[in-house]
């Protein structure tokens, strides 16, 4: 097990490489939240101290409002290939939403998705290495592109009235709905 302080050039190699990352947020009271992530090219590296992610709307925002609430996160990445690594990013991060002054100059780092909620901009404390030995080999089969397609075909006005009432966590931590339906480039 190795930390480190930030990214370095072989962490940043292996980032770019995993298709998945997981992300745990908890706030002071509540569940812990721990969420699968995917969607082709939706992590960022933006420095050796600052990543960001990609988020479309989904079935819940516990993320923004635990975030808001309290500000830690970890991201976690395994590589399901050769070598056997995890790889966990401490920080702290924040909600970056459309209507946000810094939302054009981040969402420049990315292509788009339709239904895109928000940008989770995080920055890096702390780097873990470990072994990753009992992680399974496995290999992708392909891109789910059901959330995706479910935005694309979502009608705006309708997916404003959606996500606009989604207003807090299920533990009840409120979260700032995005004021605009991104159609996106995909």
């Amino acid at each position: 097990m190795e930390f480190t302080d930030h990214l370095t050039d072989d962490h940043i190699a292996m980032i770019a490489k995993q298709p998945v990352f997981f992300v745990a947020t908890a706030a002071v009271e509540g569940r812990i939240n721990l969420s699968p992530k995917g969607l082709a090219d939706s992590f960022r590296v933006l420095g050796p101290n600052r990543v960001a992610y990609l988020d479309l709307g989904g079935s819940g925002n516990e993320t923004h409002a635990h975030l808001t609430a309290d500000g830690r996160i970890t991201v976690m990445m395994c590589n399901f290939e050769q070598p056997a690594l995890i790889l966990r990013i401490y920080g702290t991060g924040r909600a970056v939403l459309p209507q946000d002054a810094d939302f054009a100059e981040l969402s420049t780092h990315f292509e788009l998705l339709p239904g895109t909620r928000q940008i989770f901009d995080i920055a890096v404390q702390s780097v873990q290495t470990s072994c990753g030995w009992g992680v399974p080999l496995m290999h992708i089969d392909r891109e789910r592109e059901t959330l995706v397609k479910f935005h694309r075909q979502s009608d705006p006005e309708k997916w404003m009235e959606k996500f606009q009432g989604r207003t807090k966590s299920i533990d009840g931590l409120p979260t700032r709905p995005t004021d605009r339906f991104i159609a996106g480039n995909a």
